[in-house]
């Protein structure tokens, strides 16, 4: 069977945010990057020899502002559809992202003052709402839509048949990809053990590379190792009451008292 070729576009850095271009039968983007950056994807795929009128989906892994910030634009530069999970249709319609981010070290902590991660996109409905398993064979990929919640509830990712996992924000390369294949949590989860879960359902699957939106390609086996510490970390913080979900907020987005 011929492998799907998972292409990298970066929309921000050498890696620090990529979008993603999958070759099968018929291409696919993986999310949308910032805000503003469409043209720089729809101009990617066509120097990679892909006619952008031809791309048969548009997956947004979750709603965050990096990852469907330029959907609509591409939406309209390609006239392909978009797919979503329905749990995140609250940003992908208003075009916010769910506030207040919950961030997961200082890199996170760091980054919540970064005005860019506050502002607006422009909104979205997808055309496809995904809310469970979904076969991509009708769009011309050999692999599948996984719901991976954690990151935000309506996180997800596709696995191809010959096993590429394009992971969205399941983990992420250190520092937002400055150290490369080092494997690390994205600067914000909603709910970290909920994330954790569904990585290791995905490895469960054996997948030979992770393709993430924080930087390079990761080793699975390194990502189960760094998983293993991560499990005893989150127990740790679980067990002083330091481990602070979406859930454990109350309706104005304050932690409850």
């Amino acid at each position: 069977m011929p492998a799907t070729k998972i292409i990298p576009i970066p929309v921000l850095g050498r890696h620090a945010v990529n979008a993603y271009l999958l070759l099968d039968r018929r291409p696919v983007i993986v999310d949308a990057g910032t805000p503003g950056s469409a043209r720089r994807i729809h101009d990617r795929v066509a120097a990679h020899g892909v006619d952008p009128s031809d791309i048969a989906l548009i997956v947004l892994t979750h709603g965050h502002i990096d990852h469907f910030g330029s959907a609509a634009e591409l939406h309209r530069l390609t006239g392909a559809p978009i797919a979503g999970h329905v749990a995140d249709l609250e940003p992908y319609r208003t075009g916010r992202v769910r506030l207040p981010y919950l961030p997961t070290g200082p890199m996170g902590r760091l980054m919540n003052r970064n005005r860019k991660l506050h502002v607006r996109a422009e909104p979205i409905e997808p055309g496809i709402l995904l809310r469970g398993e979904t076969d991509l064979d009708d769009f011309g990929i050999t692999g599948r839509i996984m719901p991976t919640p954690g990151h935000t509830a309506g996180s997800v990712s596709v696995i191809t048949d010959t096993g590429d996992l394009v992971a969205g924000d399941l983990v992420a390369n250190s520092f937002m990809g400055l150290i490369a294949g080092k494997p690390a949590n994205p600067p914000f989860h909603d709910d970290p053990l909920g994330n954790l879960e569904s990585l290791r359902r995905m490895l469960a699957l054996n997948p030979t590379r992770l393709h993430v939106g924080h930087g390079t390609p990761l080793n699975p086996d390194r990502v189960r190792r760094w998983a293993n510490r991560e499990e005893h970390r989150l127990a740790r913080l679980a067990a002083r009451g330091r481990l602070t979900t979406r859930t454990d907020m109350d309706e104005s987005g304050t932690l409850p008292t």
